[in-house]
């Protein structure tokens, strides 16, 4: 029985006289028949358990049992049962109490021993060799004594004193090297190493997580506490690199993500702290030999990693962090270090094969299967890496070129992009082309480059032929996926109309503008008298386009009996009729304005013609294509 539970024993013995009644009844209405138990003699009673000979307490009945017997009614418990929490539940007051104020005391206390190691000091009370042991003997004792609290099932509390035992003999030691100058920082280094993988060993040994953050935040405060101020990268970077390596495997045995963290910032931390005050040209390539290690290391972490998944599959944020914000931040951070590691007069041709380097080892990463404790990566981390390497290629293009080969690179990159992502079916690498395609047509409408003298014949318009070209096999690659993908069927057809949009405008835009350099500059040679003559002959050649460029739109509408390219027709006739009516009408002179107004109706009647006899059936909409 429960000892908590409320009520004296008569009342519980009398419901449990109920209980088995109606266990009784029950066993009746199904042809059981209960022996009932004798007194047993003293004798019986003194005798051993396992020297009893074994009696059955029930026996079926001779007659059959019933057809259809009743169930065995639930029955509720005797005295409330027990339900089994999951999670955290405990309150926000115990939270505060527990956690924040156990780390708050841990941080007051280090604060106040070292206050008090410098009140100690100041005063002369005790020599600095006894400081220094008294230090020592205080953290060791501190660290022993928590093992009192953690065999009583004290856990937290346990921590909390291995975590100011271990800061005191850090400050000890610290004291030790850089106050009294008793020992030389080689030996202060290694004692404070012994510390950090004491810490570690504790971690391990307890499987406590918590320790192993201990041991970390030492570890990288270990460099700090002992520094004199020169360079030695070498014993820092490679304290740092087996420091990473260490955190690298206590992740792979243990689901202890967070500890990632804490390395990474670290690692980073320190690198640009020392970049900052002790970096040559002399050193590169020393530190690409150290770069080249942490980047590896933090690029295979997320494979490696143990990841703990709740019972609806996800994962905790610090998992998630270890497999999606770290690979992101590394490769980052790695291409920001090699960059700076160029030297400046060879970073124009070095810098875009660099981007196609770390490109390349992302699309390895991504083809790399599982081996070992190298685990498969997950559907995400996938897709990240192939982003990752796209980014690359498109950080590339513009290390490399600039003006129009900028322009075709983007271009070239998203249709071959677009490409592959219908071949393997990846709905990501298509956002990807399309981005990259957005950027190419930017690059395309913002780049100012002045057209040649011979019209049509130029960079520029070559430029805008090359958009055409790649614009009109996206249309192809989108329509042959819309009638070959039905999952996606809408999605394809909407990128095939856009694709066929911006070829249609890109035409308009590239013609006008070599309309617009050829009459410009013919008047810039002298050929016109004033600049009214110019606008005249611009302006009609433009009207005189539209025309005609509406007129094979509208035709390739009917032979290809797509009313999207018929609207498209009809729409850009409208713009030239209003084109005519509102600006030829003034600035064309009169011989133009005629040309124009009849080219404009004839062509109005025309279509219109073709509208009304409907030669091609268009009105039973059979065959459309829309």
């Amino acid at each position: 029985m429960d000892p908590d539970t409320s009520g004296n024993l008569e009342e519980q013995l009398r419901e449990l006289r109920l209980r088995v009644q109606v266990i009784e009844e029950t066993l009746k209405a199904r042809g059981v028949t209960l022996v009932s138990v004798q007194r047993m003699p003293m004798e019986t009673a003194a005798t051993p358990m396992a020297e009893r000979p074994v009696e059955p307490v029930m026996q079926r009945a001779t007659e059959a049992a019933p057809a259809s017997m009743p169930a065995l009614p639930i029955v509720p418990p005797l005295f409330g049962a027990v339900k089994e929490k999951s999670g955290d539940t405990r309150s926000l007051e115990n939270r505060v109490a527990s956690q924040w104020f156990n780390r708050i005391g841990i941080f007051a206390i280090l604060i106040g021993m070292a206050w008090f190691l410098k009140f100690a000091f100041d005063n002369q009370w005790i020599g600095p060799l006894g400081r220094v042991v008294i230090g020592l003997l205080a953290g060791a004792g501190l660290i022993a004594w928590s093992e009192r609290f953690r065999a009583k099932k004290y856990i937290a509390f346990s921590y909390s004193l291995k975590a100011v035992g271990s800061g005191v003999l850090y400050l000890s030691l610290w004291a030790a090297f850089s106050v009294y100058h008793l020992i030389p920082a080689p030996v202060a280094f290694i004692a404070m190493i012994a510390v950090t993988a004491f810490n570690g060993y504790l971690a391990w040994a307890q499987d406590a997580e918590l320790l192993a953050l201990y041991a970390i935040v030492g570890a990288l405060t270990t460099p700090v506490l002992v520094s004199t101020g020169e360079n030695h990268e070498v014993t820092l970077f490679s304290y740092l690199l087996m420091l990473d390596v260490a955190v690298l495997v206590l992740v792979m045995a243990r689901p202890w993500s967070r500890l990632l963290f804490g390395a990474f910032l670290g690692t980073v931390v320190f690198v640009f702290g020392w970049w900052t005050e002790f970096y040559t040209q002399a050193q590169a390539l020393r530190t690409a030999f150290f770069l080249v290690c942490f980047f590896l290391i933090f690029a295979f972490a997320p494979r490696l990693v143990q990841v703990t998944r709740r019972e609806d599959g996800s994962t905790s944020a610090w998992d998630s962090f270890a497999t999606i914000v770290l690979p992101v931040c590394n490769a980052a951070l790695g291409f920001l270090g090699f960059y700076c590691l160029l030297e400046p007069k060879t970073a124009d041709w070095t810098a875009p094969w660099l981007a196609v380097a770390f490109a390349a080892f992302y699309l390895l990463l991504l083809r790399l299967r599982a081996l070992g404790r190298l685990h498969e990566s997950t559907v995400a981390l996938q897709s990240l890496h192939l982003s990752t390497a796209v980014v690359f290629l498109t950080i590339a293009i513009p290390l490399k070129t600039h003006g129009r080969w900028l322009t075709i690179g983007w271009l070239v990159e998203g249709v071959a992009l677009l490409w592959t992502a219908r071949r393997i079916g990846s709905q990501l690498l298509r956002v990807l082309s399309l981005i990259c395609l957005a950027l190419g047509i930017l690059a395309l409408l913002t780049n100012d480059s002045v057209a040649s003298t011979i019209p049509i014949f130029n960079a520029r318009f070559g430029t805008y032929c090359v958009a055409i070209a790649v614009f009109g096999f996206v249309a192809w690659i989108s329509y042959g996926s819309a009638q070959n993908d039905p999952q996606f069927v809408p999605d394809w057809r909407a990128l095939a109309a856009t694709a066929v949009l911006i070829v249609n405008a890109l035409i308009l835009i590239g013609i006008s503008l070599e309309i617009h350099a050829f009459w410009w500059y013919r008047m810039w040679q002298g050929r016109f008298d004033d600049y009214r003559s110019c606008a005249m002959d611009a302006q009609f050649t433009y009207s005189a386009f539209f025309m005609l460029f509406g007129a094979v739109l509208l035709a390739t509408g009917f032979w290809r009996r797509s009313a999207f390219l018929r609207w498209q027709a009809l729409v850009l006739l409208a713009f030239s009729i209003g084109k005519v009516f509102t600006v030829d009408v003034s600035e064309l002179s009169q011989g133009f304005r005629i040309l124009s107004f009849l080219g404009l109706g004839a062509l109005l009647l025309g279509v219109s013609f073709v509208y009304q006899r409907d030669w091609l059936n268009l009105r039973s909409h059979e065959g459309e294509t829309r």
